[in-house]
């Protein structure tokens, strides 16, 4: 799908309030509501607008600790990271998971933990039990100055 401006207006303003009502995102981009409408189900349609969500504030949840750690496995294998990647994927804490190159590691994992005694039992009892694992090394994070949730578009 190719996009015009008016289609990269309508996504920033979703970007900064996925709840804007038809009406008053349609305002802002300069149409009626009802093409406005058919642009947003084309936007999604085509696989470019993927979801909805809420964005929570973890401080006031108790997830004070944010970690990035490095997981190095044991093998590199297709099967053997795809089997990570699905066991990651069923922690709570895993906010985020990349496969990386250039490092002495495979994965960096960003997690989110109410505290050290929260982040040991993480560590101990649930990360290094998934098959594979064979050494992380974790950072943990003092300031979270940029958090940017929007796409350039």
């Amino acid at each position: 799908m190719n996009l015009d401006k008016i289609d990269k207006q309508i996504l920033h303003e979703l970007q900064k309030n996925a709840k804007i009502s038809n009406l008053e995102l349609a305002e802002r981009v300069n149409l009626s509501p009802t093409p406005c409408a058919r642009r947003v189900k084309q936007l999604e349609e085509s696989g470019i607008i993927i979801g909805h969500t809420t964005q929570l504030d973890q401080e006031k949840l108790g997830l004070k600790l944010m970690a990035i750690i490095s997981v190095t496995m044991d093998k590199h294998t297709a099967d053997r990271f795809d089997k990570f990647e699905a066991a990651a994927a069923e922690l709570p804490e895993v906010m985020e998971c990349y496969v990386v190159t250039g490092q002495d590691s495979d994965f960096l994992i960003k997690v989110l933990v109410r505290d050290m005694r929260h982040y040991e039992e993480f560590l101990l009892r649930r990360l290094t039990k998934l098959d594979g694992v064979s050494g992380v090394h974790t950072s943990f994070v003092l300031r979270h100055p940029i958090n940017k949730t929007q796409l350039p578009v």
